[in-house]
Formats: C-alpha cells, structure tokens, sequence
C-alpha cells in the first residue's frame, strides 16, 4: 500500500515534462510557420520590388529614348527653321527678279515697237542702195532682200533675230566694197543671152569677158548699161579674174574705170 502511495506522488512530476515538451513544440512550430510566412512575405517583397526595378528600368529607358528623339526633332526644327529663312530669302529674291523681268519685257515691247519700222526702213534703204549700185550679183542680192521682208512678216522670230539678219545684210553689202571677186553668170549680147565671167573690183568696176575671150566689157554707171572694150583690156581683164579666183599672186592690173561723180543723197 506504500508502494502505490508513492508511485501516486511522483506520477505529477513526470507528467509535468511532458506538457512543456508539448507546449514546447507547439511554440516551435507556430514560430516555424511564422518564419515561413515572414520567409514568404518577404519574397513576395523581393519579387515586387524586381518587378518595381524592371518597371523603373523600363521608364528609365523610355525616357533616355525619349529625351533622345526630342533633341533629334528639336535639331530638325532649328534645321528646319533655317531652311525655311534661306526659302525665304530666296523667294524674296525672285519676286525683285520677277519684278526685273515683268519691267524688262515691257521695255522690250516698247523697244519692238519701236525697232520694227527701222528695221523696215533700213530694208527700204538697202533695197535702193542695191537698186543704184553696180549691178553684180543680182539674183544673191534681191533673194537677200526678199528674205529679209519675208522674216520681218513672220511671228515665230524675234526682233533679236530679225536685227541681226538684217544687220548680217548690211556687212555683207559693205564687204562687197573692199573686195575683188570672179564669178559666172549669163549675159544678153546683141539680142542672145551669153555665159561670162564678171570680174567685180569693189564697187568701182565691174567688167565681163565672154568664155571664149572674144566679148570683153565694162559697166557705165551713167548710162546704166555695158560699153564694149576694145581688145587691149583683154590681157588685163583676164588676169584679174585669175587674181581673183586665187589662181595667181595679185598684180597690178590696168583697167578703165569710170571717173567719180557726186553721189547722190536718196530720201
């Protein structure tokens, strides 16, 4: 009865261990989950504030890319803006050449206006010049001048160009004077048309001699008409056309020519 009494006692004390174990482990693992749980909301933290870096990357990137097109667009514009100012200069430039221009062909059609009847006139001119000249050359004279009236009738050519013919005329006809020059043409000769050759010294004579040598003549200018020569200017007459072709070196020729007279002034 002892024995038991005792073992009634000591049962508490042994119980007593065994409860703070429990409780012991129970405070563990509650703390473990805890752990776990303060484990977890910190990787969830972590995470967040990776994806929060990547996002701040991200933005900070945008706006380098960002900054980096405004200062590409803002250099455009100032290119731009001094392209427009140099569009405007030049504008501005060809508006006074426009204005220059708009001046100048107003004056030119006052200036045509003006030319046309002295072109006109100086066709009248040289067309009575040629008719009291020496007669050489016809038919290249008179096509001459019929172009020229044929050119001045004409709208698809310029008063430029209508000048510089008709002044193209008058250095031709003044070439004439200074020249000598050998030729071939017809002649009429006692009622018979005859092939010659003339032989032109300037304006001052202008003579002939048949092909076979045997006609020779000169141009009389009072008498509008050819005077036949005797066969002494033969030799000479030959011999100047020969220096005018090229065909010999130049020579003093003795050849009759027509005393001058007062010219006389054609209004």
């Amino acid at each position: 009865m002892q024995r038991s009494s005792s073992l009634g006692r000591a049962g508490p004390f042994i119980a007593a261990p065994l409860a703070m174990t429990l409780v012991l482990g129970v405070c563990v693992s509650a703390a473990g989950a805890q752990l776990e749980d303060a484990v977890r909301v910190r990787e969830k933290a972590n995470g967040e504030s990776a994806e929060s870096q990547k996002r701040i990357d991200g933005l900070s990137e945008r706006t380098a890319d960002l900054t980096e097109e405004y200062r590409t667009v803002t250099a455009q514009i100032d290119a731009l803006r001094v392209y427009v100012g140099q569009l405007e200069t030049i504008v501005a430039t060809q508006k006074q050449e426009i204005e220059t221009v708009r001046d100048e062909i107003e004056n030119v059609t006052v200036v045509g206006r003006q030319i046309t009847p002295l072109m006109l006139r100086m066709i009248e001119s040289l067309e009575q010049f040629v008719a009291l000249d020496v007669p050489f050359l016809p038919i290249e004279r008179s096509e001459r001048l019929t172009e020229l009236r044929d050119i001045m009738a004409r709208a698809d050519v310029s008063d430029s160009e209508k000048y510089r013919r008709l002044l193209e005329a008058y250095q031709i006809e003044n070439e004439y004077g200074r020249t000598i020059e050998a030729y071939r043409g017809e002649l009429e000769i006692d009622d018979s048309a005859r092939v010659v050759d003339y032989l032109r010294i300037g304006r001052i004579a202008l003579y002939y001699q048949t092909l076979d040598g045997q006609s020779i003549g000169v141009w009389d200018s009072d008498r509008e008409g050819w005077e036949t020569l005797d066969g002494g200017h033969r030799s000479a007459i030959r011999q100047g056309i020969r220096v005018a072709r090229k065909e010999t070196a130049p020579d003093l020729l003795r050849l009759p020519i027509q005393a001058a007279t007062a010219a006389e002034v054609v209004k």
